[in-house]
């Protein structure tokens, strides 16, 4: 069993990102992504997805942590094409598996966040 555990999960309805794209609403994604994910985003043709699949991994963190963090004291990046997660600007000490799909118009995450 795990000790010091905690699960949290969140799905997006990618359209949401589709109906408010970065040049018309950049103070969002401002308040939301740190620079490095929204430049990671930008770099694909269809970027709606990976901020939906971003955003739900930060919704997913902000449910396993106990602590009050903001979006951007989640950092995602990737490691072998997997979502990785660091929390940055405060002194918590978390250990994060995280599991992101999309299908069609979702993107659902789930993270599982152990304190160390």
């Amino acid at each position: 069993m795990l000790k010091n555990c905690s699960i949290g999960i969140d799905i997006v309805d990618i359209r949401r990102f589709t109906k408010i794209p970065y040049g018309e609403n950049e103070s969002f994604y401002k308040r939301n992504f740190r620079r490095s994910e929204t430049e990671y985003c930008l770099k694909y043709k269809h970027p709606a997805q990976h901020f939906a699949g971003k955003f739900a991994i930060k919704e997913s963190v902000i449910k396993a942590v106990s602590e009050k963090i903001s979006m951007l004291d989640i950092e995602i990046s990737y490691i072998a094409a997997k979502p990785t997660v660091r929390i940055s600007g405060k002194n918590l000490k978390y250990d994060f598996l995280v599991s992101l799909s999309h299908e069609k118009n979702l993107a659902i995450a789930v993270v599982i966040a152990q304190k160390k």
